[in-house]
């Protein structure tokens, strides 16, 4: 399961630096505020529609085909098809990753984040639950997707539910290796995984989401909408600084974005990379069977590039960018911003592969560092934007 680490006081963190602004005529502070509140609005909709809803509409797609696909291996195993089906578990996992910078909205207040990507897997209950007739019975039933998400603790569902399935050693596991009541598991998760996704895509874009996947949604009784409103989270940001947001400001919206960039740079390094490579728990490594932990980490920090530069690649647009504003207010802190990502991208692809066999390598160390610093220069973009 995900924990919690403090930051390792060894680590040499960049003291977040003391901005002093001139002081202004109180019509041209007006005129200052009006600005930067035009321009959070831009960036809150630039990011909504070009960085969180082309994501959450690949990650859904992709979970949906993967679902698909070990319900068709289920039905007729081989190992060409398995391949293909880890594949597409692997694009399926790499949308996730680079959803992390926004575990805010429907990630965060319907637990979808601990319900689809707790680690490590409990093998003991996973052997526990082969060796119940009566539970894969339910799952294998035809609303085994709901029961897998009811009856199963976070522990047995999700991507790792999945990954301990299809994979071993960082390869495709052998076909005949699956048992049959394995297959009636992981196809039972992985319905659970592609209606958790719908929900975040849902949540997110409301009726512009496919219509069959709100249906799919009604017809479990999924929440998603903010809080019990008619709300889209979509809506709930774009509108922030309105009657019925739940963000008092458009400034305020725009902080809650940078704030999740912050906390998912932490976790990366003070979580994900920390806890083994330190000693404090060397069974909490993410993606141990695919191998796939490095990628991860890379993922997550791809997350606040696309974040920072206003879309996914090929959405992007720099004039509704946090690149462009910070640059536009402190360039020295936007700079430094371009840097500590490169620089934790650059640490992250350094460690030695794969993190499950060299999680106590020396160089997993300055990845943690560098993320450190990365979360560090991003607190300090809250403090400016807190200051205009």
């Amino acid at each position: 399961m995900k924990r919690n680490y403090f930051k390792l006081a060894m680590i040499s963190f960049v003291a977040s630096a003391t901005f002093f602004f001139t002081s202004c005529k109180e019509d041209e502070k007006t005129t200052n505020n009006v600005s930067g509140d035009e321009n959070a609005s831009a960036i809150a909709a630039q990011f909504v529609d070009h960085t969180v809803a082309p994501t959450y509409t690949a990650l859904a797609a992709a979970t949906e085909d993967l679902a698909d696909q070990l319900a068709a291996l289920k039905a007729n195993p081989s190992q060409s098809a398995l391949q293909s089906a880890c594949d597409k578990f692997l694009e399926a996992r790499a949308w996730w990753e680079k959803s992390e910078a926004f575990l805010f909205g429907a990630a965060g207040d319907f637990g979808i984040d601990p319900h689809i990507d707790s680690w490590p897997l409990d093998e003991s209950a996973f052997n526990t639950l082969m060796n119940s007739p009566s539970m894969i019975a339910a799952l294998d039933d035809e609303d085994g997707d709901v029961v897998a998400g009811d009856r199963l603790g976070n522990a047995l569902l999700g991507f790792h539910g999945i990954e301990y399935i299809l994979f071993r050693n960082g390869e495709a596991r052998n076909v005949n290796d699956i048992t049959s009541d394995q297959w009636i598991y992981v196809v039972a998760v992985a319905g659970d995984l592609r209606n958790r996704c719908y929900q975040l895509e849902v949540g997110w874009m409301g009726d512009a989401a496919p219509a069959d996947h709100i249906a799919k949604l009604d017809d479990l009784e999924m929440p998603y909408t903010v809080a019990s409103s008619d709300n889209s989270y979509s809506e709930n940001m774009k509108n922030a600084g309105k009657a019925g947001s739940t963000y008092s400001s458009r400034m305020a919206a725009l902080i809650a974005i940078v704030q999740g960039c912050v906390d998912i740079a932490d976790e990366v390094g003070s979580s994900k990379i920390y806890a083994a490579w330190h000693g404090e728990d060397i069974t909490y490594i993410e993606s141990p069977y695919s191998y796939m932990s490095i990628t991860d980490f890379a993922n997550n920090i791809h997350s606040i590039e696309n974040v920072w530069m206003g879309g996914v690649e090929g959405q992007r647009d720099n004039s509704k960018s946090l690149h462009n504003y910070i640059g536009s207010i402190n360039a020295d802190l936007d700079a430094k911003v371009m840097s500590k990502i490169e620089n934790a991208l650059s640490k992250i692809n350094a460690m030695p592969v794969p993190f499950a066999l060299h999680y106590s390598d020396a160089a997993n160390g300055e990845a943690v560092e560098a993320c450190a610093e990365l979360s560090e220069a991003l607190d300090e973009v809250i403090d400016a934007l807190s200051e205009n």
